[in-house]
């Protein structure tokens, strides 16, 4: 009987106790998930807004790509979050040389295609329950999308390029798949978080470096066949979705701009990169220009200047870029 009765026990025991360490399981992943969810600087991110109620939930409620008060600012900046890290720097160097702008600066780090819409829509927005308004100043963007805004009549131009960039392969730290490079990409099994194109301009200039490195097979297997197969997932916003779903074990791999790759490194996110080869590889030109409709025009135009200048050049360089040159 005595040993029936413990038999029984165990068996009440383990009932009891497996939901509860399963439940301590999921808890302690939520725990250690946390820091994988942006904004990813610690705070150091946003130094336009320094007062007010700190509210900021993890996954939930974090606005990332949202910096500053659009009702008090002075200058506001549409920027394509390509280098949405590389912004609180420049904020605060510029700050440093103009403090007039102190807590007076309002900027957005989305994909520059969908900051040309919200231009489109006189500068309103909606981000889930949310919509506000922000007329824009400043476009910064790839060279391409923003001689568009300047052929749509939103700036008189011409655009000011002032750095470039390259691609990266992104991969979790460790490298599970064992990329070595873009043609590891479209081998069966190997899960990838790729840019949309028809969302961000990154992904036509990612299927023009595919192409290079295995032909249009390689574009077909990367965005049509995995797409179909579930083995990719296409983005959004990049910038924020690839680091994110890759340090979540969603996807093996992901093609990005470098210095993106190089800020996580830096934030000590598990986040490694893998290089692509000069002739595989594609550059983009970041330039900006000041909008007709800008409601601080001399603001504006000091914000184009300053991207040009050492001090803001060398913020780019820290992150990989390389400062635009016109020489051939």
């Amino acid at each position: 009987m005595s040993i029936f009765r413990t038999k029984i026990s165990r068996a009440v025991a383990t009932t009891l106790i497996a939901p509860a360490l399963f439940a301590a399981s999921l808890a302690h992943a939520a725990v250690s998930q946390e820091q994988f969810f942006p904004p990813w600087s610690h705070g150091a991110n946003n130094p336009v807004q320094t007062h007010g109620l700190e509210f900021t939930v993890p996954e939930v409620d974090n606005l990332p790509d949202f910096h500053g008060d659009p009702c008090t600012a002075k200058l506001v900046v549409f920027v394509g979050g390509n280098y949405f890290f590389a912004m609180a720097p420049l904020v605060t160097e510029f700050i440093k040389e103009h403090p007039e702008f102190k807590e007076k600066v309002y900027y957005e780090t989305i994909p520059p295609g969908l900051l040309v819409d919200q231009i489109k829509h006189n500068g309103t927005i909606t981000v889930g329950n949310m919509t506000w308004t922000a007329h824009a100043d400043v476009y910064a963007g790839g060279l391409k999308r923003v001689n568009g805004v300047i052929s749509d009549g939103y700036a008189k131009g011409p655009a000011v390029p002032y750095a470039t960039n390259t691609l990266t392969i992104m991969i979790p730290k460790g490298n599970p798949a064992h990329i070595t490079g873009l043609t590891d990409l479209g081998k069966p099994g190997v899960r990838l978080v790729m840019p949309n194109p028809a969302f961000e301009g990154i992904g036509r200039q990612i299927k023009a470096s595919l192409a290079k490195a295995g032909g249009e097979d390689l574009v077909t297997s990367v965005y049509t066949t995995k797409v179909n197969d579930g083995e990719t997932i296409m983005t959004h916003i990049h910038h924020r979705q690839s680091p994110l779903y890759l340090m979540l074990g969603r996807a093996d791999a992901g093609v990005t701009w470098q210095s993106e790759a190089i800020f996580q490194e830096e934030v000590g996110n598990p986040i490694s990169h893998v290089a692509i080869p000069d002739d595989q590889n594609a550059t983009a030109i970041y330039a900006a220009v000041a909008l007709k409709a800008a409601p601080h025009r001399k603001a504006a135009q000091m914000w184009v200047d300053y991207l040009r200048s050492p001090q803001a050049l060398a913020i780019f360089e820290h992150y990989g870029f390389k400062p635009y040159s016109d020489k051939k």
